[in-house]
């Protein structure tokens, strides 16, 4: 009887709550204002020929190397970073392998690691998240071939200066150490053009976040050119559709339009935290368009009131070290302003149940 590796079958799969999705959804870190404008024209002006041929990636990928300051054989466009991760995981990872994470982060690199038959090694953040540098270190031996780190991490929304990233790569030159900056945007630091020296460093972007173009599924890995070659060996040709292909070069030029979102939610995820402050619920200060909040024992009846108000937020309660824990996501002004407005209102009705301590 055909049966699946056993790498395979013992995998967690990860099944993000998509289901009944209707109100402000401040879940997913989406924009909650979309794309830009100029998007949505070129969008409706595609015609029948331009989605009966195969999509053609690599003139799209010479002017996301020329935005981004690249030579264009050092990026490679995916089909979001899930695939970059994946497209690393199989170019490098060879069964009973180490991947190192370090927790909590995103669910993908366990899975994409796990998949290819690695042996997951989790390192746990320190206090109140800061980066485990020491610890993580001391886990890195010949068998390690990947490091996985999100910049800002996500659920945390901690950032990890760029010399501390430096440190890893330079300290495992033979793993492929991936630094995934999908929140960059909300961040504004790269680690993108401190990589000389380290042809290990790999850096990963996304257009879901501060372009609003989750649905489209378009992500960017760059690394060293000589690597990422081998990376291409794995890819397939027509990874992202013509679509995405299409419109990304509009979204990049239209630079004015992702400035000022960006610049709504930074300042809407200083009021937001604000405000928590004020509540006296325990968050963690964010460098992303997000924020990690503790409520504790009700969090499961704070979801449920939020979305009673039409607001949808996280669960991250199963995190390691985030128990009782709610991820908000930051979006326009407006919808920030929507959200503490019903935090305020909500808390309190919580808090007048004396069985639901929040």
């Amino acid at each position: 009887m055909l049966e699946a590796r056993a790498a395979v079958k013992s995998l967690h799969p990860y099944r993000p709550p998509l289901a009944g999705r209707q109100g402000l959804r401040l879940d997913f870190n989406e924009s909650t204002v979309g794309c830009s404008p100029h998007v949505l024209a070129r969008l409706r002006s595609l015609d029948a020929e331009a989605l009966a041929r195969y999509p053609e990636r690599k003139p799209v990928e010479a002017e996301v190397a020329c935005f981004l300051g690249l030579d264009a054989p050092q990026v490679l466009l995916t089909n979001g970073v899930d695939e970059a991760i994946h497209l690393l995981c199989s170019t490098y990872i060879e069964p009973g392998d180490d991947a190192i994470i370090v927790v909590p982060t995103f669910a993908m690199y366990a899975i994409c690691a796990q998949g290819e038959g690695a042996r997951l090694v989790q390192v746990p953040s320190n206090e109140n998240f800061a980066f485990p540098l020491e610890d993580l270190l001391s886990r890195i031996n010949q068998r390690t071939r990947l490091i996985a780190l999100a910049n800002p991490n996500n659920p945390t929304g901690t950032a990890v200066p760029c010399d501390i990233l430096l440190r890893v790569a330079q300290a495992a030159p033979h793993a492929a150490v991936l630094v995934d900056e999908a929140y960059f945007e909300f961040h504004g630091q790269t680690i993108l053009h401190h990589t000389a020296g380290s042809a290990n460093l790999f850096v990963a972007r996304t257009f879901s976040k501060a372009y609003g173009l989750a649905g489209l599924r378009i992500g960017i890995l760059t690394g060293d050119a000589a690597q990422m070659a081998m990376v291409r060996r794995v890819a397939s040709p027509y990874n992202v559709n013509a679509v995405a292909l299409a419109l990304l070069p509009e979204a990049l030029r239209d630079q004015e339009y992702v400035e000022r979102y960006v610049s709504e939610v930074q300042r809407g995820r200083e009021l937001l935290q604000q405000e928590l402050g004020v509540l006296g619920l325990r968050y963690w200060p964010s460098r992303a368009n997000f924020v990690l909040v503790r409520v504790g024992p009700a969090y499961a009846e704070f979801i449920q009131a939020m979305r009673t108000r039409g607001i949808l937020v996280r669960d991250r309660h199963t995190d390691a070290a985030c128990d009782g824990c709610v991820r908000l996501t930051v979006g326009s002004l407006e919808h920030t302003q929507t959200l503490i407005v019903a935090l305020r209102e909500m808390v309190g009705e919580l808090r007048e149940h004396r069985e639901v301590k929040i």
